[in-house]
């Protein structure tokens, strides 16, 4: 039987890739809150696991050639575990380059961009003192609208991100793209996304992977008051 991974992990849309991935895959875990609001990436023992103090992060008993093998950075776990496994990858070499692409889109672009205009738009005005900044709400607000764009054109010729397929690069996406409304963002205009939201969040081990420790998403002023909120 495998042997269970550890997880690290807060409800969060960047701990949302694993989780849902974990659940996917098959894969038991075994799970370990990160609260990042008191600052528990910021413990020593976390640190050895992550050293750039951001969740989520996993150590696998069973890693290569039998040995544990501590990762972090989502992309890079969501990497591991489809070699791992071999499922939700895609088959061929090319199919495997538009995976890859596509989770570095979300990595490099869509989760920061909309971790910053959750910040501005949903946690820095009810800081105290509030940080009403109507210039960079505007910003992310703007940028993210783009990247859903781009989203719902690539969702228009392909039944999943990077093709017709489910995939990691579905995992890493739909977290933060389930979160549209709290980045200010309208589906009227994107009804390819809008279907691609709906099909991928009716998948039994998204539903599990979303639902892990839901009950411990916190209320927008207790993350406010920590600048902890970002993680990978």
């Amino acid at each position: 039987m495998t042997a269970p991974i550890d997880l690290y992990y807060w409800p969060t849309p960047n701990g949302w890739k694993v989780s849902i991935a974990l659940h996917e895959m098959e894969l038991p875990y075994t799970l370990h809150l990160i609260d990042i609001a008191k600052g528990d990436q910021f413990a020593p023992d976390f640190l050895k696991i992550s050293p750039n103090n951001k969740m989520p992060a996993i150590t696998d008993p069973d890693g290569p050639d039998g040995a544990p093998v501590s990762l972090f950075e989502s992309g890079a776990i969501l990497l591991y575990l489809a070699r791992k496994t071999g499922r939700f990858y895609g088959e061929t070499e090319r199919e495997r380059l538009a995976v890859e692409q596509w989770l570095m889109w979300q990595m490099g672009g869509l989760g920061p961009m909309a971790g910053q205009a959750h910040h501005f738009l949903k946690y820095a005005p009810l800081m105290d003192p509030p940080q009403d900044l109507p210039y960079a709400k505007d910003r992310y607000r703007t940028e993210v609208a783009r990247l859903y764009g781009v989203l719902d054109r690539q969702l228009g010729e392909n039944e999943f991100v990077a093709g017709d397929f489910y995939s990691i690069a579905d995992m890493a996406v739909w977290g933060w793209a389930s979160l549209w409304e709290g980045q200010q963002q309208t589906l009227e205009d994107k009804p390819n996304m809008a279907r691609w939201l709906e099909t991928v969040g009716a998948r039994p081990g998204v539903i599990a992977g979303r639902a892990l420790a839901a009950e411990k998403r916190g209320e927008p002023s207790r993350l406010a008051a920590s600048d902890r909120l970002f993680n990978r």
